[in-house]
């Protein structure tokens, strides 16, 4: 059984326990990213916890037919279970309810007659079952979206709390001294083949055996595959499977259409980008003119890049493997340089944007954005563009420790900023009007003031 691991949702989850009506509570993520061990985490502090998984238990869907009374529902669940409901001392967690429309329908109705009753909900094609529906409860019920492991999470999971907290203590002024720097430069290295996923960071705290993790990591991309026939009858499961190795091979760079072999027509294609991002597989990184708050006002969606949920899955994906069947990307984890690992398929930008997202409130879907200079003839480009303190503020990454910063002065000059920030494996610095944030350490962006 995989352990569990301390999560960022936690705190999250126990704030919603604590408030005196719930909402509730509906946990929206990609298939395995730990939803269902979150909320049984959450269970063990209760007195009673209930689990009901509507594909295992597919006999309990008839306890919401007809009446969709909250207490007459939770009333037919106790004695299915013999599992006492107490409001205050239960947890009643609905796992995979896309299976049953009706108990999504009757979360609205636990919120206005049932509301000191703890209600979690979660389901891998979620998405799907939502958006399906004419309305749903605006109101009435919360969203937490959760995401694969952070590094802050990896971390913890290998025991290193004590790393995170010299991280989260230091700054440009302040960097993190020479030794312990080099050793988180090469955990980083590690977290980005291992990934996020947590099962395969159990794999990997328990055995240290990257071919280990590498079998998990291929069990969960062939459960994804498995998952394409369930989301649109009406869309080819090849055209949804090629337009995933499109998105692997063009990370870093505009997506491209065409470049999805099969010869899809681009109607079709953007259908499929549609529903892998539904289903959490991809996020979009969208072009801004970056002139004000809020970026998403000047957008221009012809140009796009796509990212992939987890970095371990996408080098699988990407199958780094020779012809003998040896991991290329494990020879590069043990005995290349930083730049062998993280220049491949522009990884390291990949992991900077899925690291934001992690660290950002999780009761919100949040957006990223780049900039680049779109005039014929430039080349500057800016890999994301973030707010803090209601101020544009330009990121760069770095795979190394190196390069020149020509795009981000370019770009602070046009957009008359004194601020910026470019984020690499070098320690903690500053160079001018720029701050040097390790890759490593990109959660000090979500919690220490610019």
């Amino acid at each position: 059984m995989t352990s569990y691991f301390p999560r960022l949702i936690d705190k999250s989850l126990l704030e919603w326990k604590n408030e005196e009506r719930h909402k509730p509570l509906l946990l929206r993520g990609a298939r395995q990213v730990g939803k269902s061990s979150a909320v049984r985490n959450l269970g063990a502090t209760f007195k009673y916890f209930i689990e009901v998984n509507f594909e295992r238990d597919k006999e309990v869907k008839s306890l919401f037919l007809g009446n969709l009374k909250p207490k007459d529902i939770a009333s037919r669940i106790s004695a299915f279970y013999g599992i006492p409901i107490v409001p205050g001392e239960t947890l009643l967690f609905f796992d995979e309810i896309q299976a049953c429309s009706e108990a999504i329908h009757s979360l609205w109705f636990f919120y206005e007659d049932y509301p000191e009753l703890h209600v979690v909900a979660a389901g891998s094609l979620l998405e799907f079952a939502l958006k399906k529906m004419t309305s749903f409860g605006v109101g009435r019920v919360r969203s937490l979206f959760m995401y694969p492991m952070s590094f802050d999470e990896f971390l913890m999971a290998l025991g290193n709390e004590s790393w995170l907290n010299v991280i989260h203590d230091s700054s440009p002024d302040n960097p993190v001294f020479e030794a312990l720097h080099g050793k988180l430069v090469e955990t980083f290295r590690t977290f980005l083949m291992v990934g996020g996923m947590p099962e395969a960071v159990s794999n990997w705290v328990e055995t240290g055996d990257y071919m280990k993790c590498q079998r998990v990591q291929d069990d969960i991309m062939l459960a994804y595959e498995d998952d394409f026939s369930k989301y649109d009858t009406k869309v080819d499961s090849i055209l949804l499977k090629q337009t995933l190795r499109s998105i692997a091979l063009q990370i870093g760079n505009k997506f491209v259409f065409s470049d999805v072999q099969g010869g899809y027509r681009v109607e079709k294609v953007k259908t499929a980008l549609e529903l892998l991002k539904d289903a959490g597989l991809i996020k979009q990184v969208v072009h801004t003119v970056a002139n004000g708050v809020p970026l998403g006002a000047e957008i221009n969606n012809k140009f796009v890049k796509y990212i992939f949920l987890d970095s371990g899955l996408l080098l699988r994906l990407l199958g780094l493997e020779d012809v003998n069947g040896q991991s290329e990307i494990t020879k590069m984890i043990l005995i290349g340089t930083a730049n062998d690992l993280v220049n491949k398929g522009h990884i390291t930008e990949m992991v900077a944007g899925l690291e934001l997202l992690k660290y950002n409130t999780p009761s919100q879907r949040h957006d990223l954005y780049y900039w680049q200079n779109i005039s014929r003839g430039t080349q500057a480009e800016i890999d994301y563009v973030v707010v803090k303190n209601m101020k544009v503020v330009p990121l760069e990454i770095k795979a190394g420790t190196k390069g020149s910063m020509k795009s981000l002065h370019q770009f602070m000059t046009d957009k008359n900023l004194d601020y910026g920030i470019r984020s690499s494996l070098e320690n903690f610095g500053k160079i001018d009007k720029v701050d040097i944030i390790p890759l490593y350490a990109l959660s000090n962006l979500s919690h220490r003031s610019l």
